[in-house]
């Protein structure tokens, strides 16, 4: 499947009251566009809560591409420097972050899915169209269109 560098911003639209993860991203954007300190006080206060209700680790001010899709975000943890390009898939337990020997943080290229419990750390590049397996550990560039899995990931 070719990912689309378009967003797809129906992945990001609340489908009910009670959707979490897409509160969670509402309250990011909105944060961001927000004009005014009442406003981003507003926004802030409805990050804070949903924040704590997914139990993810988003700050306000990630770079994220449109149409991030979380099906479940418990647990994802992703760091402020970090990029996410846009239509990506990121299940549960995902960290995306540094490692102590680099300071600069992952960039995810689009259409990237990332399986539940995997590791993205340090100055790498995931490719548009990547796949990250299940508790892979990544610590190495990952090509576009590329699978990689284990601990430390390997491409497949």
């Amino acid at each position: 499947m070719t990912p689309h560098p378009e967003p797809d911003w129906r992945r990001e639209t609340p489908t009910r009251a009670w959707d979490p993860p897409r509160r969670l991203l509402r309250a990011i954007r909105g944060w961001q566009g927000a004009r005014g300190p009442l406003a981003r006080r507003w926004w802030a206060a409805q990050h804070r809560f949903w924040s704590v209700v997914t139990g993810a680790d988003i700050p306000v001010t990630a770079r994220i591409g449109g149409g991030l899709l979380m099906p479940h975000p418990n647990g994802i943890v992703i760091h402020p420097d970090a990029e996410i390009g846009p239509n990506c898939l990121i299940f549960q337990q995902v960290t995306i972050g540094l490692v102590a020997a680099t300071p600069q943080a992952p960039r995810i290229g689009a259409g990237v899915d990332i399986g539940a419990g995997a590791r993205v750390l340090g100055a790498v590049t995931v490719g548009d169209g990547a796949r990250i397996g299940a508790n892979a550990v990544v610590l190495r560039d990952v090509p576009a269109g590329a699978t990689a899995v284990g601990v430390p990931a390997r491409i497949l």
